[in-house]
């Protein structure tokens, strides 16, 4: 039986964009624990080629006046929908959502998109404290870490706005460092969050000292450095910063891989590999989306670039089918297992 349940989980690890597990390939530290998704949980296994951070619809109106009465989600949904089947035929196979409450979280448009899709998609809980604090409702600056902390557990316990659809992430933004005490707050909040429902956190962070400062909050709190995805990466141009991250076995997430600037991640990843920490990388477009306010959701960005363009490229600069299956099917599948992670 456990022979059977190895093999199973080689051969469902195998993602689409011509990439194949080779023999040996599959570590034994993934874990057979959950992710979970728009339409509940699943083994890691099951998420194959993954795009882990992207975006379908945002509204940048600000928290105050944020409102789904804002946008037609049937037109969202019909925008939407082709860009989807185009990465699914492209192979791949899960897209994780980033937009957060009160930036353009829509999990019920979410689930119709996956279910319409056939791709495996994941929402997330948490709030959204970078650009000077815009999206972030009033209640935060009233409510303890702990309170905050607790409606995000309810949303993982109960499900999202009484839909019964779970986040399989917290998604919370800071600026740049030093950290406001408000962004310090919800950074602790996601914390206690991850502490009470192992889910990953992964922080929008603008420069290496932020992400730096993001640990120290963490650890204060007893959460280790691995339950942590460094979103935005890519910001910080001192590699010392990522090899740090990854060495102490936090994630490092390069995303905005465009195609006038994907030579960047190329680059950022070749340093990776020389250090030896691709086990400790994500990447992404961070990509879409139906932008609220805009005809017809203005200009929207496919997430193509990654298979289109980085892929060739990384093959070109000596990547092999085993280090794209890491930065594409292992990592993300250790990354959003939902599991406690301690000092």
């Amino acid at each position: 039986m456990i022979n059977n349940r190895r093999n199973f989980i080689k051969k469902s690890l195998v993602s689409g964009a011509g990439l194949y597990l080779l023999p040996g390939s599959l570590h034994a530290d993934i874990p057979e624990e959950i992710v979970m998704t728009v339409n509940g949980s699943i083994n890691p296994s099951a998420l194959k080629f993954t795009l882990t951070h992207e975006h379908i619809l945002v509204d940048f109106i600000g928290a105050e006046k944020y409102s789904k009465d804002r946008y037609n989600a049937d037109e969202v949904f019909n925008r939407a929908l082709p860009f989807l089947m185009d990465i699914k035929e492209k192979g791949c196979h899960t897209f994780i959502d980033c937009s957060p409450a009160y930036l353009g979280r829509d999990v019920k448009l979410l689930k119709r998109l996956a279910d319409a899709s056939g791709l495996i998609f994941i929402t997330n809980t948490g709030y959204y404290g970078a650009i000077h604090e815009n999206f972030l409702p009033k209640q935060v600056y009233t409510e303890t870490s702990r309170q905050l902390a607790d409606q995000w557990i309810a949303e993982f316990k109960d499900g999202i706005e009484g839909t019964g659809i779970k986040p399989g992430f917290i998604k919370t933004s800071v600026d740049g460092a030093p950290l406001t005490q408000t962004q310090r707050k919800i950074i602790e909040a996601a914390a206690l969050t991850h502490l009470a429902t192992g889910l990953t956190i992964a922080i929008h962070t603008d420069n290496g000292k932020a992400a730096k400062e993001e640990l120290s909050i963490l650890s204060a709190n007893g959460v280790s450095p691995e339950a942590r995805i460094w979103v935005h990466a890519q910001k910080e141009k001192d590699m010392t910063y990522h090899i740090a991250t990854a060495k102490s076995k936090g994630w490092v997430s390069f995303e905005d891989v465009q195609p006038d600037n994907f030579q960047i991640t190329v680059d950022n990843l070749k340093t990776m590999r020389a250090a030896g920490l691709l086990g400790r990388v994500l990447v992404s477009h961070d990509s879409g989306w139906y932008n609220v306010g805009q005809p017809n959701g203005g200009d929207y960005k496919n997430y193509n670039t990654i298979f289109t363009q980085l892929i060739p490229a990384l093959k070109q600069n000596g990547f092999t089918a085993q280090d794209l299956n890491t930065i594409f099917v292992k990592n993300p599948a250790t990354a959003f297992t939902i599991r406690v992670r301690k000092m």
